[in-house]
Formats: C-alpha cells, sequence, structure tokens
C-alpha cells in the first residue's frame, strides 16, 4: 500500500511541476495568467466504527485552478495596445462566436480590421449618430469606416469693425474696381464634396450708419444685404445679425453653395477697418490620421482634415466565476456553464476595470521568483515520496530475504 499511496504523491509533485513549468514559460506571454496546482487527498470509505484506524490511501491532482490576478502595466505608446486595470475582458470574435482575453496586443490587419494575433477581431459597441453608442449590439472594429465626410459651409461668422469715417464710393459697385468699394473680407468656404472656394464680402458704405453687404463666390454674386449702425457704432440691422444671401450654383456637380453670414459683432467705430476674426463651419473631407482610446474605451478617430469623432466604445466582459473559464489557448478564454454567462459592459463602470491606452498588460507569472520557490517546494515534495518508495522497496527486500532463508 505504501508504493501506491509514494506513487500518487509522486504524480501529484509531478503534476505541480508541470503546473508551475507551464507558469514560467508564460512569464513574458503578454495577458497571461498563472495556474495553482489543487490536490485532494485518498481516503477509502470504512465500515462502521473503523475510520479511526484506517490510514489514507494517497492524494490526486483536484483542479488546475486559474489565478485571474492582475499583472503589470507596461507602457509601450502604440495606440492600438490596450491594457485592462481591474476586472473584465476584451471581447474578440475569430468568426465562430465571442472569446474573451485580456491581450490587449491589437493591431490592423489589411482589410482594416483591429485584431489579436490569431486574427480575431475586437468587438466594440457602434456609434448611434447621436453623440451616444448603441450598448445593444457589438460589431467589428474597422478603420475602414473611419472617414469624415466633407461637410458644405453653411454659416461664415465675421467680427469686423467698419470704419465710421469711410466716405461713400462714387463710382457703382464692381469686384473689379477697388474704388467701388471700402473694404473686401475674403474667406474659403467649402462645396458638398469638400472642393474649397473664394467667398468675398465687399463692403459699401451708401449713407451715414448704413452699408451693404456684396458676397461673390468664385466670381459669382450672391447678392447684396443692407446693414445698419446705431451712434454708438452697434448693428442695428439685420436684427438677428444674420445677412442671408442667394444661393450660388458652382457647376462642379455638387450642391448649390447657401450661405449665411453671421456679422452679429461687427461693429461701425472711428478706427480703421478691420477683418477682425473670421470662421466657417465647413471643411473637407478627412482620413484618418490617428486614434485614441480613452480609460472608458470611446474610441475617437481624429482626421487630417482637423476633426475627430466618437466612433465606437470598446466593449468589457466580465462573469460569475472567473476560474471556470474554459481556456483556449493563444490566452484567449471562453464561457462556460461553470463562468456563467458573459456579463457585458463598458469600462470603469461597476464591476469593470479601467482601459489604458498605449500599454499592455504582463503576465501575471513575470515574477518568477514565487514561481521558483514553489517549484523547489514540488521538487522535495518529489524527492520525498520518492524516498518512501525507495525505503518501502529496501523494507520488502528485507522481508523477502528473511523469508527465503
Amino acid at each position: 500500500m505504501a508504493l501506491s499511496t509514494a506513487l500518487s504523491g509522486i504524480n501529484a509533485a509531478q503534476s505541480d511541476l508541470n503546473v508551475i513549468a507551464n507558469n514560467i514559460a508564460n512569464a513574458n506571454t503578454t495577458g497571461f495568467k498563472g495556474s495553482r496546482a489543487e490536490f485532494a487527498d485518498i481516503y477509502a470509505v470504512t465500515g462502521l466504527n473503523l475510520n479511526s484506524t484506517v490510514v489514507g490511501s494517497g492524494t490526486y491532482l483536484q483542479d488546475v485552478a486559474q489565478q485571474f490576478s492582475q499583472g503589470d502595466i507596461q507602457t509601450t505608446n502604440n495606440s492600438l495596445d490596450l491594457a485592462i486595470n481591474g476586472n473584465g475582458f476584451f471581447v474578440i470574435n475569430n468568426g465562430n462566436g465571442a472569446t474573451y482575453t485580456r491581450a490587449g496586443d491589437f493591431m490592423q490587419n489589411s482589410n482594416g480590421f483591429v485584431t489579436t494575433p490569431d486574427g480575431s477581431r475586437l468587438q466594440i459597441y457602434p456609434s448611434n449618430g447621436a453623440g451616444g453608442f448603441d450598448q445593444s449590439r457589438l460589431t467589428d472594429f474597422s478603420w475602414m469606416t473611419a472617414q469624415s465626410n466633407a461637410t458644405a459651409t453653411s454659416t461664415v461668422t465675421m467680427a469686423s469693425n467698419l470704419p465710421a469715417s469711410a466716405t461713400v464710393p462714387t463710382n457703382p459697385f464692381s469686384p473689379s474696381d477697388s474704388t467701388s468699394y471700402n473694404a473686401p473680407a475674403p474667406v474659403t468656404v467649402y462645396d458638398s464634396q469638400g472642393g474649397s472656394h473664394q467667398a468675398t464680402i465687399y463692403y459699401v458704405k451708401t449713407g451715414t450708419n448704413t452699408w451693404d453687404a456684396n458676397l461673390y463666390v468664385d466670381g459669382q454674386s450672391a447678392g447684396t444685404q443692407p446693414m445698419t449702425f446705431n451712434s454708438t457704432g452697434q448693428l442695428t440691422a439685420p436684427s438677428n445679425g444674420v445677412l442671408a444671401f442667394n444661393s450660388v450654383n458652382l457647376n462642379n456637380g455638387s450642391s448649390p453653395l447657401q450661405l449665411s453670414i453671421n456679422v452679429a459683432n461687427t461693429t461701425q467705430y472711428g478706427t480703421a477697418y478691420s477683418a477682425g476674426s473670421i470662421t466657417q463651419n465647413g471643411f473637407q473631407a478627412g482620413t484618418l490620421s490617428s486614434l485614441n482610446i480613452d480609460g472608458s474605451g470611446v474610441i475617437t478617430a481624429n482626421y487630417s482634415n482637423n476633426q475627430s469623432a466618437q466612433i465606437g466604445k470598446v466593449a468589457i466582459a466580465n462573469f460569475a466565476n472567473v476560474q471556470g473559464l474554459d481556456q483556449l489557448g493563444n490566452v484567449n478564454w471562453a464561457a462556460s456553464t461553470q463562468s456563467g454567462p458573459a456579463v457585458l459592459g463598458t469600462a470603469g463602470v461597476g464591476q469593470f476595470g479601467n482601459i489604458q491606452s498605449g500599454a499592455l498588460e504582463s503576465s501575471n507569472t513575470a515574477d518568477t521568483t514565487s514561481q521558483l520557490v514553489n517549484m523547489i517546494q514540488a521538487q522535495r515534495n518529489y524527492q520525498a515520496n520518492a524516498q518512501v518508495l525507495s525505503t518501502d522497496n529496501t523494507l520488502a527486500s528485507a522481508l523477502f530475504n528473511a523469508v527465503s532463508r
């Protein structure tokens, strides 16, 4: 009996060494979670009142328990490297359903999708188009759709000063005659396809405290609008401060350009003409230049036209019993009946940890000191059980020698 008992101890020590060896082998594996060998004793059931004299029958490997303690977070400065500080898993899809990982070393593939090194696609909540995110569904994170469309200019805002001392031009207004107007205010505007055009307002003084604003776009007239100031130089007409001009057909396939000029902050003081600030709300189409992912997982795309947009939010999953997850390899896990179904949410809310962009979570076995200590202990257990085998063999040999005499 001692032989089988010692053999069970050797097998247990060997299993412990195997688990420790796997932990050490993955000390540099991003997002790896180590395991711990757990054992139970073997005890033969006996008749009533005989348990006090029965010796156990050894031990066996009861479980290889996964340890989901936090690994160290290392900065990489790669915007697609993500680490979870706290509870939760990234949701990925390999085409056969959702799986889960702590390894955030994502990359862009040739089709524009953000994937793990083995090709599984990172899952996100898409933008709902109203400044939020649709958390009722998950979608693949793709850079190919992350483009900024062109927007036609509709409003130009000007804060100029027109000189109160200006004289009324004697020549009829003409954009080609600089003596027929008092000041030009040029601004670049954009059509519905993102093409740029030169728009100019020509200010013409028509009388005391009165002016005409003549708008031309690429040499085409968009009409004339009057402006009136009071005795303190403040604009009184139009009352809402907005000059509404006619639309201009640009003859390039884009929609007609309809401009409104906001001159509410334009003044008429005794100082010289000042163009002041001029802004407009149109822009060209833009290509993706960079991505930012904040601690809550919000993905902000920055474009070449100086625009930005929130295009999605990284989904996070957690489980009632993370040790019940099925290991799939490649630092991936799948839900099981022991783990319970995935509970989906977003980083930084409730039970879910925060996301750190430009960083990776190291293996939680990266500190090999504790693993080496465990290895020494397992080695001694192995040697002790081997010694029991040797001792039992010596005793059996002595018994056989005595009987054979």
